[in-house]
This record gives C-alpha cells, structure tokens and sequence, in this order.
C-alpha cells in the first residue's frame, strides 16, 4: 500500500512539474515614477523612464502633493500630446495611487494642470506581454520632442526568468517526487 502512495506522489509531482512549465516563476515588478523626486514638475522623466520595460502584471505607482498636483489618465495620443483631460479616463488624487498594468498597450498619464503638462509632466507608457526577454519597447519621457517622447531602450531592467529557470524549477519538484519514492519503496 504505501508503495502506491509513493507512485501517486511521484506521477502527482512529475504532472505538476509539467503542467506549470515554470509558469509560477514569474515576477511582478514595482515602478514607482519618478523615482525619488516623484510625480514632480523637477523629475526628469525621461531620464527616470530610460531602460525600463512595463510588462503586463506590474504595477506603477505615482507619488505626490495631493495638495498641489494630481494625474489625468487619458485615451487618447492626441489627448496626450495637446494636455487635453477635458475626457479622463480616470483622475487620481490621493497623492499615492497604484495602478496596476493589466493589460498590453498603451497608457497615457498627464498632470491636471495644463502648464505643467505642457512643460512635460506628462507619461507614456507601453505595456508589453509578459514573458517576453529581449523586446525593445517604446517608452515615454516627459519631453516634448518631434518623435513624440519615443525612446528605444534596451532591458536593463527586471524581466522573466530565462528558459534554464524553468528547467530548474521543474527538475526540482521532479527531483522531489524521486526522494520521496526512495524513502518510501
């Protein structure tokens, strides 16, 4: 009897190990914009925003004087680029709001105040599929230039762990199954 057990926990982990395929590996990373300075008319945000990859399943999360300053999501480029949040798609207003990255494409975030927003307090951001290394997205910097704050920028930062981590991980729980067949046979 308690060697069927052990072919039961053995066939269980080598079904999970395959089914999960590393899956469970993934991370979710934490950007918060602006670094220290914030959501700030001072933060170079396209300084900030250099080398960072947005992926489905991260969050972003805006820092600021709730007082003085508040952000405007918006739909549209156009929106975007003249400062137009005559038509939010969402206000934030707390001073420290998380918003999580939920699906690929492109999100627009503006300052509520048009001469800030116009001066460059301004966010794009293109949210990439998860599990995708070696993509090389297009963000958004607070400068108004004629590419329109486009930034080719290589991945430098935190991305999804690499093929021989998967096989790590799986060959760990298979190893699993096979200790706990030893000591039970």
């Amino acid at each position: 009897m308690a060697g069927l057990k052990n072919i039961v926990a053995v066939a269980l982990v080598m079904i999970i190990s395959v089914s999960l395929e590393g899956k469970w590996v993934e991370a979710q990373v934490h950007h918060v914009v602006g670094g220290d300075r914030g959501w700030d008319p001072a933060t170079n945000l396209s300084s900030w925003c250099s080398g960072r990859i947005f992926r489905v399943g991260d969050k972003i999360w805006f820092t600021y004087s709730a007082g003085e300053e508040s952000i405007v999501e918006v739909k549209e480029q156009e929106e975007y680029l003249s400062c137009d949040i005559s038509n939010p798609i969402k206000m934030y207003t707390d001073g420290l709001d998380s918003i999580s990255l939920d699906g690929e494409g492109i999100r627009y975030f503006v300052s509520s105040k048009p001469d800030s927003c116009k001066n460059g307090l301004k966010l794009h951001v293109e949210v990439m599929p998860q599990g995708t290394p070696g993509d090389f997205p297009k963000i958004a910097t607070s400068e108004s230039k004629p590419s329109y704050g486009y930034v080719s920028a290589l991945a430098s930062g935190p991305t999804t762990p690499s093929g021989s981590a998967h096989l790590v991980g799986s060959s760990i729980l298979l190893a699993f199954g096979f200790l706990c067949y030893a000591i039970g046979a």
